[in-house]
């Protein structure tokens, strides 16, 4: 347990620390954060009173130097020089910390300390005059004066009286020194000589129950369940699954828009192989499973079909007023894109080739470095030798100025007792010259406070003739009367009331018009809502028919597609030029790493980096062959898409000529 220390020691604690802290050498967060690793044998409260008095100290220190200073030269000229930290501690608790310490407190800490101190220091500080003078004064230099003023100056003067208290108990200490009075001996009593009782017998020791031993732990306690570890497995399993699934999903992705010839023979030869009675009532069911729409769901397929059958109408216009076919435009979009294939293919291989190249490059560059950091590491040897010269000739002048600077020291001190005498009869003019300015503004700042009282007490006489005056309190209430502030709009208790219960009569009048409304537009959006869905019947009968033919048309597109065969790019010329560039680049470096003698250390590390490098390019190969698949595939795809798009074009200009006819 950590045992409380007095008031007097912590004090003494803080100005021992102040002494140490020096602010050119260390910044304030380092000089606390050493102060607490030595006070770690306090308690957290005395710690923590510690460490915010040292950090206020060093903040307002320029605050405290003012009074401190002051006090030197005032009441305190036979006071040491070295206390004036215990002094700038003592200002420091009066100014920021006494309406947190308590008036209780701070006199504990004031008198455990030196009382004769304390009190000539209290009685300057608390001195009504000066801290409205030029203590006031003073701080408004560094610090704004409203905020001096508010912060600092007024709760000293509301404290002035009880710390006034303080001071008089003090003073009654100084003049009534306790006298110490010596105490006579003390008789002191003997033992009586009683007859020793023979000691007892020593019991016998109770035996030891022993306890049963306990069932040992079994093994399962120690082990996970086996439902987690099943759990793991199907975990793993369903990762893979979507794993294969993606690299699926990523490989076909631009067959989305094709029809496998194999999987629609395939599924139509399985169908003619069943009875004819069970395909259509297979057939039937799915045609008519009832399919339930909400509202949002109707309004969005009518907009959506709406659209299409104005698109369709806008095409067909154009074709009767003359517009092209779009065939001979998607071949000629078919062989760009198939150059542009090509030219990005050829780049790909020209950068793979170009990264080869610049890795060789590399390596010539750095074998060049190592023979330019042999040249300069022998420049640097004979730089260092010369530096070391100079420096021991630089040692040996500066001894000698050393010498010379001590001998000019000595002489110093010689003259040093004149300067102090002429420092004392300086000082001794300052004082007086301050005194007789206090003097004059101690007779000011009585004047000032004299007329502050007359006016106060003429302000007091003229409030109590006011108070002193009769109050009517008691007020009648007429309802039907208008508050009479002059308003145009003004009306009484009980005409406001009559228009408030025809504002009622008339809203309730308004809701009934409004949920009439509301049953109306509910109504009529019901009727059409069923007119949506007959139109949206009609359309989806025609898409039917459509999706037959759409059928027919891919599987004759999917044999053509299997008849070509796609030939591979020619190597452009840029590519053939950069691998001959790499091979003399290859050939340059094996001849270079020859001629250069190299450590079997190095050796050993490049052997390593060379397997790395080959799986590095090797890597890079492979990337760029997946990425030239699907660029590949994606243009086929394209193609595809773009074939599709023109049929069903074509075709769907029958089908809404049709629609159209059958709605008339």
């Amino acid at each position: 347990m950590v045992k409380m220390v007095s008031h007097g020691k912590l004090i003494a604690i803080i100005v021992q620390q102040l002494k140490k802290f020096n602010p050119e050498n260390q910044s304030v967060e380092d000089f606390l954060n050493e102060s607490a690793k030595m006070l770690q044998t306090l308690n957290v409260t005395e710690e923590k009173f510690v460490l915010d008095t040292l950090a206020g100290c060093i903040e307002y220190k320029s605050l405290l130097d003012v009074v401190v200073n002051a006090f030197f030269v005032r009441d305190g000229r036979y006071c040491l020089l070295s206390e004036h930290y215990l002094y700038a501690v003592i200002c420091y608790l009066a100014t920021f910390q006494l309406e947190e310490l308590g008036l209780q407190h701070f006199s504990r800490i004031v008198k455990s300390l030196d009382t004769a101190k304390m009190q000539k220091f209290l009685r300057f500080f608390f001195n009504t005059l000066y801290l409205n003078t030029w203590i006031k004064d003073e701080w408004s230099q560094l610090y704004d004066s409203l905020y001096v003023k508010e912060n600092w100056i007024d709760p000293l003067l509301r404290w002035q009286p009880k710390v006034q208290q303080l001071i008089e108990q003090l003073t009654d200490k100084l003049s009534n020194p306790t006298t110490t009075v010596k105490t006579s001996t003390v008789t002191q009593p003997k033992e009586f000589n009683l007859t020793v009782p023979k000691p007892r017998a020593i019991p016998i020791p109770l035996p030891i129950p022993v306890l049963e031993k306990p069932p040992p732990v079994p093994p399962s306690t120690y082990k996970p369940p086996r439902e987690k570890k099943q759990l793991e497995e199907i975990k793993m399993k369903n990762h893979q699954k979507a794993e294969a699934l993606l690299l699926e999903a990523n490989a076909n992705q631009f067959r989305c828009a094709t029809m496998k010839t194999e999987k629609g023979e395939s599924t139509h030869d399985s169908m003619k192989s069943k009875p004819a009675f069970r395909a259509q009532k297979i057939q039937s069911k799915i045609d008519n499973i009832p399919v339930k729409l909400n509202t949002a769901a109707i309004l969005r397929d009518s907009a959506l079909y709406q659209r299409k059958m104005e698109k369709e109408l806008k095409r067909i216009e154009n074709l009767l007023q003359g517009a092209g076919d779009p065939s001979e435009f998607l071949e000629w979009q078919k062989q760009m894109r198939g150059k542009d294939l090509e030219e990005q293919l050829a780049e790909i291989e020209c950068r793979r080739l170009q990264g080869k190249l610049s890795h060789e490059e590399a390596v010539l560059a750095h074998q060049n470095v190592i023979q330019e950091n042999k040249k300069k590491a022998d420049l640097m040897r004979e730089e260092k030798a010369e530096l070391m010269h100079k420096y021991a000739e630089k040692r040996l002048q500066e001894q000698k100025e050393m010498r010379e600077l001590v001998e000019q020291v000595v002489e110093g001190h010689k003259n040093a007792k004149q300067a102090k005498i002429k420092l004392q009869k300086y000082k001794q003019q300052i004082v007086q010259e301050v005194c007789e300015e206090n003097r004059e503004l101690l007779r000011q700042a009585l004047e000032e406070e004299e007329e502050k009282l007359r006016k106060r007490y003429e302000l007091i006489q003229q409030i109590r003739a006011i108070e002193s005056l009769p109050s009517l309190r008691e007020k009648f209430v007429d309802l039907t009367e208008t508050g009479g502030h002059g308003l145009i709009c003004e009306m009484s208790i009980v005409e406001l009331r009559e228009r408030l219960a025809l504002l009622r009569e008339a809203q309730k009048a308004a809701e009934e018009e409004k949920r009439d409304q509301i049953i109306h537009e509910k109504q009529a959006k019901e009727q059409l809502l069923l007119d949506k869905l007959d139109q949206i019947s009609l359309f989806r009968a025609e898409l039917g028919r459509a999706a037959a033919l759409k059928s027919v048309f891919n599987s004759m597109k999917e044999e053509k597609k299997k008849s070509q065969s796609g030939e591979r790019p020619v190597k452009d010329e840029r590519i053939l030029n950069l691998q001959k560039k790499i091979e003399e680049k290859i050939m340059e470096r094996k001849k270079q790493a020859g001629l250069l003698k190299i450590t079997p250390q190095k050796t050993r590390i490049a052997s390593r980096k060379d397997p790395l490098q080959r799986n590095h390019w090797k890597q890079l190969e492979e990337r760029w062959e997946g990425q030239f698949k699907i660029l590949q595939h994606g243009f086929m795809a394209r193609e595809t898409a773009h074939e599709m798009a023109a049929y069903e074009a074509a075709r769907s200009g029958a089908t809404v000529c049709t629609s159209r006819s059958e709605v008339k």
